[in-house]
């Protein structure tokens, strides 16, 4: 297929996440508001500290999602059928024994952390542990999803999780009003509605693929070679992955070890507005990932580089754009959200902004990591280093430092596992360090130092009001637009766009 029609595919696909995206953070926004005020801080914190006890054990699964993901899109970048559909019924079945293996470590190793090391008062514990046995349950339920979810990405039908994302927070709003009107223990039974919930969308995936891709209706078959590798894959891939679910829920799981409940719940808020922000970025990469492992597959390196610069820049362009307003104004938009804001939200959250600047960058070298299958080196390294952020972080609260030192050990660590994926990657790719510097990190620079000079100086000099925050989000905006176009974009790329802007006003003028 020509270049053409392949951006002309990641562009249409890319809008589609974007509109499923809008509706679905618009939506998502006010339900977390609504449970908030409705759970309470206390109980919200409990949510989201005892559903990350399951959240650990989902490194085994996210490991074998990379797996799946990988293999579906090589073999259909290699127009393999009969290769596809061995993979797809392998996937699935390595699902069921992990499916298992989740079910025994919740109800053995969970429910141990759960009554003897976990934080959580003595009047709120069996409704945690109601908690913990519907969100291992959710978990095995969305398992068995990823072979099927995988399939739709490697296809590119992005449509199918722009409408079923769609369905799913339609289900999540209708939850908020289930709360709102019954009076039993909303904890246990948020989570209970939650559960169903995750059951009825896997239902939909299940059924779409079945009826589109011939390759998703299951049928045995036992290719050991296969069972093998991929495996293996997903064995040297759970390295990064254990180092994921430490820095995100191990971490909450200190946090509430040595604060409680309370400080949960703030980070489960800025957890919040920073995956609305960062939906943004995943659209657009869900739409891209797809063709990079494809140009590997079929040999085409210097294609292959030039996505992995667009997918690295982009990125980080579409995030900047909604993070710069959001760093500077982050108390007046959490206290708009929110009618309580917990303490040490403000704090937490522009961190973590900031670490997802630096991670948006590394996706397309993750990426292209896992179409080569060559992962062990790469992940020993890079996760061995941000396996660190857990120990460092323990050690740093022991010392008394704040709750938002974890934070930045996980930033410092993010940044330095970075420069570690480029080494690794280049003899993977064939592709230089300088060329890599000089076409994202340079241009990434430049647009940032460039954008945010006149927001922070109407930010330093006008005082906290709706108006500053309006003139700040405008300004924000034509900075960073502006900066990305002029200094951020290869030529070419400022060709490409200035005929498709050109291209539609035409087409509005003659309408």
């Amino acid at each position: 297929m020509s270049t053409t029609e392949n951006n002309k595919r990641i562009a249409k696909n890319t809008l589609l996440l974007y509109v499923r995206m809008l509706v679905t953070m618009a939506i998502s926004l006010y339900t977390s508001r609504i449970v908030l005020a409705t759970l309470g801080i206390e109980d919200f914190g409990i949510y989201n500290v005892v559903g990350g006890v399951v959240a650990m054990f989902g490194c085994i699964n996210g490991s074998m999602a990379s797996a799946t993901q990988r293999y579906i899109t090589f073999a259909l970048g290699k127009n393999d059928a009969t290769n596809l559909k061995t993979v797809f019924s392998t996937a699935l079945q390595i699902h069921a024994l992990i499916a298992v293996l989740i079910v025994l470590l919740g109800e053995t190793v969970g429910l141990w952390f759960l009554y003897n090391k976990m934080l959580i008062s003595a009047d709120r514990i069996d409704a945690a542990f109601w908690v913990l046995q519907c969100s291992i349950v959710s978990t095995v339920i969305l398992i068995f999803s990823v072979p099927y979810n995988a399939t739709i990405i490697a296809h590119e039908k992005m449509s199918a999780f722009a409408y079923i994302s769609v369905l799913e927070v339609s289900l999540k709003l209708i939850v908020v009003y289930i709360l709102l009107a019954f009076s039993v223990d909303k904890l246990i039974l948020f989570a209970i509605l939650l559960l169903v919930v995750q059951l009825l969308i896997c239902s939909c995936y299940i059924f779409y693929c079945c009826k589109h891709f011939g390759e998703t209706n299951y049928h045995y078959v036992w290719d050991s070679k296969l069972f093998k590798e991929m495996t293996g894959f997903a064995g040297w891939s759970m390295f990064g992955n254990i180092s994921a679910v430490l820095f995100t829920q191990g971490l909450n799981m200190l946090l509430n070890v040595f604060f409680g409940p309370m400080v949960n719940a703030a980070r489960a808020v800025a957890v919040q507005v920073q995956n609305a922000i960062q939906q943004f970025v995943t659209n657009f990469q869900m739409a891209l990932n797809p063709q990079i492992t494809k140009t590997y597959a079929q040999d085409e390196m210097q294609e292959m580089h030039q996505l992995m610069y667009r997918s690295a820049r982009f990125s980080f362009y579409l995030l900047f754009f909604l993070s710069l307003p959001v760093l500077l104004e982050t108390h007046f938009i959490l206290a708009v959200w929110l009618k309580d804001v917990p303490a040490n939200t403000v704090t937490f959250l522009r961190i973590m902004i900031c670490t997802s600047l630096i991670y948006a960058i590394a996706n397309p070298m993750m990426v292209a990591n896992q179409a080569t299958g060559k992962v062990k080196n790469y992940q020993v390294v890079c996760g061995t280093i941000l396996l660190l952020i857990l120990p460092i972080s323990y050690v740093l609260l022991r010392l008394g430092c704040p709750a938002y030192s974890v934070f930045l050990v996980h930033f410092v660590m993010e940044f330095i596992a970075q420069v570690a994926r480029m080494i690794m990657l280049r003899p993977l790719i064939y592709i230089g360090i300088m060329d890599y510097f000089r076409n994202i990190y340079f241009r990434i620079l430049l647009v940032v130092l460039a954008s945010t000079v006149l927001p922070l100086i109407v930010y330093l000099n006008m005082p906290d009001s709706v108006a500053r925050f309006f003139i700040l989000c405008l300004l924000s905006a034509i900075s960073v637009l502006c900066s990305a176009y002029t200094l951020g974009l290869s030529h070419n790329e400022r060709i490409f766009i200035m005929n498709k802007v050109t291209s539609i006003v035409d087409k509005i003028r003659e309408a």
